[in-house]
């Protein structure tokens, strides 16, 4: 077998297999946002039919969790929305925190909302 066969074989493997999906993970951060610009979606590091799981399973967890909190009676512990599924090449979604209110943004928050002076 040429090493030419050998590289047709291996590029028209399906995303899915071994082997395209080692060839995905040895690629850097910026190969892969390169790939993603180019639009080619059989390079990227899952395929489209992943994608489409991935965009379903999230689907019917908010449907889920929407049916629970709608047909809850709202005494009891409220439920947490659910993450999306990780998608690779995509950092994980660490929450930032929220900077506290202080006086001075409250006071801001005041005078713009009343800017009359609050005089009701």
């Amino acid at each position: 077998m040429t090493s030419r066969r050998l590289r047709v074989l291996i590029q028209r493997l399906p995303p899915e297999s071994a082997t395209m999906t080692a060839l995905r993970n040895a690629l850097t951060p910026e190969e892969y946002a390169e790939q993603a610009q180019n639009g080619e979606p059989e390079r990227g590091r899952w395929s489209m039919d992943q994608h489409l799981l991935a965009g379903i399973s999230d689907a019917l967890r908010d449907l889920q969790y929407i049916t629970v909190v709608a047909n809850s009676d709202g005494k009891g512990r409220k439920p947490t929305r659910p993450e999306p599924m990780r998608r690779p090449g995509v950092g994980a979604g660490v929450p930032k925190k929220r900077e506290q209110l202080t006086d001075q943004h409250a006071d801001f928050l005041f005078n713009m909302l009343n800017p009359d002076g609050g005089a009701a």
